[in-house]
């Protein structure tokens, strides 16, 4: 056990040099010396690498890949390995080296470990700005990765069963001789809820840079978390604080951030709707969604109307199928960060979940982000009498606008303690699987090795 947690702190503490390296700290030739990252510009440095250790290529994949926003066609199959053939499935498997789990927990030990190196580091009046925004960078950090992986391996948030339900494991240090265990559901988001909020109040508005958090990025952590709560008055609270600060979008008849809209990536990096930048990796369950891979069921491409800018700017349509372009990392990658789109909705959703009381302001909200996706010399906004319709036309859009982000496996988990009876089926190899609201199988299995070498407890199948 102890050889094996070695290990892993080996490993991140090389990722900790290489990430000082990169950002030039060390100018002088090489010695035998081991530098350690110490001083509030070393700190800052670690929360800035962020390829492949805190922004790009490192978030959660499994969950989209376990969603049912895509499906294989049968000659892609046999280029799936025995693992992705048992995600595909929906199927009980041993996860393998690296993997979300693994890769999520990069960035929280980068984030303990600023945590803890603060305390030695004393704020003055000369390092107050630089302080506040690697504690509040780390914190956010931390939560941010916390909230992606307890989204893929905990149930959804139960006020009836969280205290009991399995959450993640909440590595709150960087000392890697401190046990791990795994915390409830309920200590899980607690403890998302009180570091974004702590983050909150040391962040500036805006980021220097959409790789590193801000208040705005808190506030929008913390409506997206309380939305997967089903806790929505916190919720649209958070959203609300979150637009006062940014509340742009695009309009795709038309923007400085948005190209042809039948490019291959049609949206620019880095956005005006960006309030957080994050991309999912493009190992481990990656290659199942694959956009050349990946397709997109004809039953959700018609979703959207003809005048739907997002059809042309979403998909492109090969053998018959449509595939997924509109990733606002432009690129394959899959965007999974926090944008103002994302935001807009919850908000919506909120409003409209407070009943007839908050219909009007839901349906303004609504056709406000509408507006900005629909050809604007035919849409026409809409106006809705009954609350259960506008609700649902609410989840609609949110399941249109935020395809292939890391959202629906979440959604679904959610929406399905909400009654919308979600059942998921795939066909693979002629056999069908079929997976029932609320299954055991929505938390899904953490790394066996973390059950064989640290005794944790394995999800219920």
């Amino acid at each position: 056990m102890k050889k094996q947690t070695y290990l892993l702190y080996s490993a991140l503490l090389t990722i900790l040099i290489a990430a000082i390296s990169c950002a030039k700290y060390l100018d002088k030739k090489p010695s035998n010396a081991i530098t350690t990252p110490s001083t509030l510009s070393d700190l800052q440095a670690l929360l800035d690498n962020a390829n492949r250790v805190m922004n790009t290529n490192i978030g959660p994949v499994t969950g989209e890949a376990s969603s049912d926003d895509y499906f294989l066609p049968a000659n892609f199959f046999t280029s799936i390995n025995e693992w992705g053939r048992h995600i595909y499935k929906r199927a009980p498997y041993e996860l393998q080296y690296a993997n979300d789990w693994s890769m999520a927990y990069t960035p929280i030990y980068n984030a303990n470990y600023c945590l803890e190196m603060l305390q030695k580091i004393e704020k003055t009046k000369d390092n107050t700005v630089q302080w506040d925004n690697v504690y509040g960078s780390a914190l956010f950090f931390r939560s941010f990765f916390f909230q992606q992986l307890a989204w893929i391996y905990a149930k959804a948030y139960d006020e009836s069963s969280s205290e009991k339900d399995l959450g993640i494991v909440l590595r709150l240090t960087s000392d890697f001789n401190v046990p791990s265990k795994r915390a409830t559901v309920t200590e899980t988001y607690n403890q998302i809820i009180n570091d974004t909020k702590l983050a909150g109040g040391y962040l500036s508005p805006l980021p220097d840079h959409p790789y590193r958090p801000s208040k705005a990025a808190a506030y929008g952590l913390l409506a997206r978390t309380y939305l997967s709560m089903r806790l929505y008055d916190s919720a649209y609270r958070y959203a609300g604080l979150c637009l006062d600060i940014k509340s742009d979008l695009m309009d795709y008849n038309g923007d400085s951030d948005v190209g042809n809209l039948t490019a291959n990536y049609p949206f620019k990096r880095f956005n005006k709707e960006t309030i957080f930048y994050v991309e999912m990796t493009t190992g481990g369950a990656f290659p199942l969604i694959l956009p050349l891979r990946a397709k997109v069921d004809t039953v959700l491409y018609d979703i959207y109307e003809a005048n739907d800018l997002r059809r042309t700017a979403f998909f492109a349509v090969s053998g018959g199928y449509p595939n997924f372009k509109g990733s606002y990392a432009q690129s394959t990658s899959n965007f999974s960060g926090l944008a103002t789109d994302e935001i807009w909705l919850i908000f919506a959703e909120c409003l409209a979940r407070r009943g007839y009381s908050g219909l009007e302001a839901a349906t303004s909200n609504l056709n406000h982000l509408l507006k900005h996706r629909y050809n604007k010399d035919s849409f026409v906004s809409l106006a809705y009498n009954d609350i259960g319709d506008l609700l649902n036309r609410i989840l609609s859009e949110r399941r249109k606008e935020l395809l292939f982000r890391g959202i629906r496996w979440s959604d679904i988990k959610r929406l399905n303690k909400e009654g919308q009876n979600i059942i998921l089926t795939r066909v693979f190899e002629g056999n069908t699987y079929t997976l029932l609201p609320n299954a055991n199988y929505y938390a899904l299995p953490i790394p066996h090795t973390l059950v064989e070498d640290f005794g944790l407890e394995q999800n219920p199948i």
